[in-house]
């Protein structure tokens, strides 16, 4: 805290954490309430947000080792503020379609393979290796403030002045950002040019990862983790709105008990790793959300003779779901910077995001395909039977996560 660039880095992430919850709201809430998407369209949209990690990430992992990161991170900050606002000006004309939302959730999601790729190497480098829990943990505990407060607030922003300015305040906050990130003077240093051809690059990073024990295995586990997450938020707002008659306000309500789950996960991180290592911290994160994947389909509409009933329901499910969510992203992210050398921490990160994010778009797309063609709850109940299998699968691989840890 007494590095000053850290606060202002810390600053621009609370605005950022505060608007992705709002626009995570907002955005599907364009797509179902106003432009009528089915689940299939639905689908497409998840998957064009996760389009970008097979499409982008090995490339980026190399143009983020041979170049400064701080420019990077703010020419991706600047384009997602402007594919945002686009959506309040294309509704405001008129232009507004199904199609644009796909356009600027790939924007989106290229922004966070580039950009956010950029944004960790630059606080690993700013904070050295031996602070990243530290800064971990403070990030999540301004991150559970955000997520308890901002889907609240969204909600009524949404049902005040409709979902598409909402977007808009997410895309002032990141030009607010902007202006943070502009005044840091941390260390930032040019990589030394490379006489390696890209390709080379690029396989180089995936030898590395396949060498190393431990970056195998959370790349398949966090991948076939990704694949569930990516099904389940597919069809989770048209699931609320349409079978459970939730209004934008309800489910923003609903959406900051999320918050408490994050503000748990913070709380429990640290004696979970203490305990148990990393990975079975991951391993309780996983539990959690397959019980929230579970329990979401199962809601019925007016749950106890009123619909207070069901958004309490739902509101249980994102509580688990979101301190499970940061439970095992935490312990997932610093485990893979911790093993890592300088010189290949974009090609890893960049790489990792490949493996992992490359069958995201499967498991939107599938849940896509069920809601549309049997129905919604059978595709939610489909995530749900995934979960408990790679649940399964995972409990038996990691016997002694400290002996896969100290590999």
């Amino acid at each position: 805290m007494r590095n000053g660039d850290f606060r202002r880095y810390w600053s621009s992430a609370i605005l950022n954490g505060f608007g992705s919850y709002i626009s995570g709201l907002a955005l599907p809430l364009c797509a179902v309430l106003l432009l009528k998407a089915s689940p299939a369209q639905m689908g497409m949209m998840g998957a064009a947000a996760a389009l970008p990690f097979a499409l982008l990430a090995l490339p980026a992992g190399v143009f983020l080792d041979r170049n400064r990161k701080l420019p990077i991170l703010l020419a991706s900050k600047a384009i997602q503020a402007t594919s945002l606002a686009s959506i309040p000006l294309a509704w405001w004309l008129g232009l507004l379609t199904v199609e644009w939302m796909y356009a600027v959730s790939f924007i989106s999601g290229a922004c966070a393979v580039v950009g956010g790729g950029a944004e960790q190497v630059f606080l690993t480098n700013m904070i050295g290796r031996d602070k990243l829990t530290d800064a971990q943990s403070k990030f999540t505990a301004t991150d559970s403030i955000a997520r308890l407060v901002a889907p609240g607030f969204a909600g009524l922003l949404i049902q005040w002045l409709t979902a598409p300015y909402a977007v808009l305040l997410n895309a002032i906050g990141f030009l607010v950002s902007i202006g943070l990130l502009r005044k840091l003077k941390a260390n930032d240093p040019k990589p030394p040019p490379s006489n390696k051809h890209p390709l080379r690059d690029i396989h180089d990073g995936i030898l590395f990862i396949w060498r190393q024990p431990l970056l195998r295995a959370l790349a398949w586990a966090s991948g076939c983790w990704h694949m569930l997450f990516y099904g389940f938020v597919a069809l989770s707002v048209i699931f609320s709105t349409r079978e459970l008659g939730m209004s934008a306000g309800m489910l923003g309500a609903v959406q900051m008990a999320g918050g408490f789950g994050v503000l748990t996960s913070s709380l429990l991180l640290k004696p979970l790793s203490n305990r148990y290592g990393p990975t079975g911290a991951m391993l309780v994160g996983m539990g959690l959300c397959t019980v929230a994947y579970i329990v979401m389909p199962l809601i019925p509409p007016n749950l106890f003779g009123s619909p207070v009933g069901s958004a309490s329901a739902c509101a249980i499910v994102s509580y688990f779901l979101d301190c499970g969510v940061m439970l095992f992203l935490l312990p997932y992210t610093t485990l893979r910077q911790k093993v890592t050398p300088d010189a290949y921490l974009g090609r890893m990160m960049s790489t990792m995001r490949f493996l992992t994010g490359a069958i995201a778009p499967l498991g939107a797309l599938a849940g896509g395909y069920l809601g549309e063609h049997f129905s919604i709850r059978t595709g939610l109940a489909c995530v749900a039977a995934g979960a408990v299998v790679l649940m399964i699968v995972l409990a038996v691989a990691i016997r002694a996560p400290e002996k896969l840890t100290s590999q």
